[in-house]
């Protein structure tokens, strides 16, 4: 976990039995963290503790929407509704924990008791017996303090520095002037003089037409979030070139780094640049080869040995609201529940349609637990 001298000392006071401390210590600070999981954590265990149960449902939540496959927050989530008596909710929660960390003690403790007490009143006899806390999420670890911190990492880097430039002198690893931002920048997809020169190419019909400038800008920004793993942001950029009046030469260039890009995970998905359904719809083609995470129902769904499709009815896991209806094909057989709501992660196909611009989603994963059941408000 990142150090931080705020939420050091909090954690300290967390460990230290003093929760109404750090809550108090916290709490001003929610515009600083916004974004932060450690934070909302952090708030939610000591609400926890002090008996806050709806505002550690909120700071669970926030923790959860940060690290949705972090089991701490799932934790959280699973002791609330425990706690509220829906044992159901309670173990999807305990099984996914079990499903990222198999060895999880708590989630294995719980789901003991659940066993034991599944009769409504001995189960209500055992919360009554005050056996809940033992349950609770553990207070994560304040850490080394700023100053021992930095310390190490100086003395590390200094060796590190000392043993990088040996190596990069007697070539046995290439160049860092090669590289940026931690990604490989692959010599094939830097612009050459001649295509700095020329970027764009007269005539023709195109979907964007764009001025030298912009096509050396859009490039440039693309090479940029690429070397930054940011690939579906960068994945915009390089549509916007293909589809325009840039040179041959960029949009091969274009296409080669488009070939270095990676399909992602749920556990690595960049939530920051995934693009909500309403802004995709509006230009598809801008958006081909994307990859998204939407929440929604599934319904029509039909299951053969090698596929799955089914209509996703997009935002409508809130049973309240339908963003759209996305086609989804899976090259695999998966296991749905058209009962209960569900993440999907896709690829975006742009597709023409009788009624004009459509699309279908290439389906990567799925996930689909309890969690994704509507949210009530606060307690």
């Amino acid at each position: 976990m990142k150090l931080d001298p705020i939420l050091t000392r909090a954690t300290r006071l967390a460990r230290s039995g003093n929760y109404e401390g750090a809550i108090k210590t916290l709490e001003p600070e929610v515009n600083r963290y916004y974004g932060s999981f450690r934070y909302y954590y952090l708030l939610g265990v000591s609400c926890l503790h002090v008996g806050d149960f709806g505002g550690a449902l909120t700071y669970f939540r926030l923790a959860h929407d940060v690290k949705i496959r972090d089991p701490l927050a799932l934790l959280g989530l699973a002791v609330l509704y425990l706690r509220r008596g829906e044992t159901d909710r309670a173990v999807d929660f305990y099984l996914d924990v079990q499903e990222l960390d198999e060895k999880n003690r708590t989630a294995k403790k719980a789901l003991k008791v659940i066993r034991r007490y599944a009769g409504a009143d001995t189960f209500s006899a055992w919360l009554e017996s005050g056996r809940l806390p033992g349950l609770y999420p553990p207070i994560p670890s304040p850490g080394l303090s700023p100053d021992r911190i930095l310390a190490a990492a100086a003395a590390v880097l200094a060796v590190l520095a000392l043993c990088f430039g040996i190596l990069v002198r007697t070539n046995l690893v290439p160049n860092p002037f090669g590289h940026r931002g931690g990604r490989k920048v692959h010599a094939g997809i830097s612009l050459s003089g001649e295509e700095r020169n020329e970027p764009v190419q007269t005539g023709g019909a195109y979907r964007y037409i764009l001025t030298r400038s912009q096509v050396l800008e859009t490039y440039e920004r693309a090479l940029s979030l690429f070397t930054g793993y940011r690939d579906e942001a960068a994945r915009v950029h390089i549509n916007r070139i293909l589809e325009s009046n840039a040179s041959e030469g960029v949009k091969n260039k274009s296409r080669i780094l488009l070939s270095y890009m990676e399909v992602p995970g749920f556990d690595n998905f960049r939530h920051g640049d995934n693009v909500p359904y309403s802004e995709v719809i509006r230009d598809p083609v801008l958006f081909r080869d994307v990859h998204v995470i939407w929440r929604g129902m599934a319904t029509n769904a039909e299951t053969l040995q090698n596929m799955t499709s089914f209509d996703f009815l997009v935002g409508y896991d809130t049973r309240k609201t339908l963003e759209g209806i996305v086609p989804v094909v899976f090259d695999k057989a998966v296991s749905l529940n058209l009962e209960r709501p569900l993440e999907v992660l896709g690829r975006i196909v742009p597709v023409n349609q009788e009624s004009g611009a459509g699309i279908r989603l290439e389906g990567v994963a799925i996930h689909q637990s309890g969690r994704l059941e509507p949210r009530e408000g606060r307690e």
